[in-house]
């Protein structure tokens, strides 16, 4: 059974970090890409950050220059570095996992968010 778990989350005052994490575990090949996604009260959820499994990057607008998603795949884990946070980065922040289950099927996982807030 694969499992996507996030960790990190919490409240931080506005202009402060917070790193969030994310691992996946279970049976499966290898994860190709790994994204991070967040949702704030009212709203749909949007895409903040993506990682390719060779490390290629792509950003929300709102969060270029701020955040910073990488991944270490010995670990099977994405990680994403959020600085000069603002209280509208406030969101349910959630990993989400592409993986190669054999040579044939590739799987959608999504962890089970973690609440970020950030207070002005």
């Amino acid at each position: 059974q694969v499992q996507v778990v996030e960790s990190g989350g919490g409240l931080v005052q506005a202009g402060g970090s917070l790193r969030l994490s994310c691992a996946a575990s279970g049976i499966f090949l290898s994860i190709d890409a790994m994204n991070w996604y967040r949702q704030a009260p009212g709203k749909g959820r949007e895409l903040v950050a993506r990682i390719s499994r060779g490390g290629s990057t792509n950003y929300a607008d709102s969060v270029k220059g701020r955040f910073t998603i990488s991944r270490d795949n010995a670990k099977n884990t994405v990680y994403l570095q959020m600085n000069s946070l603002k209280p509208e980065d406030t969101a349910v922040y959630y990993c989400n996992a592409l993986l190669n289950m054999n040579p044939w099927t590739v799987k959608n996982y999504w962890g089970q968010g973690t609440q970020v807030t950030v207070s002005s």
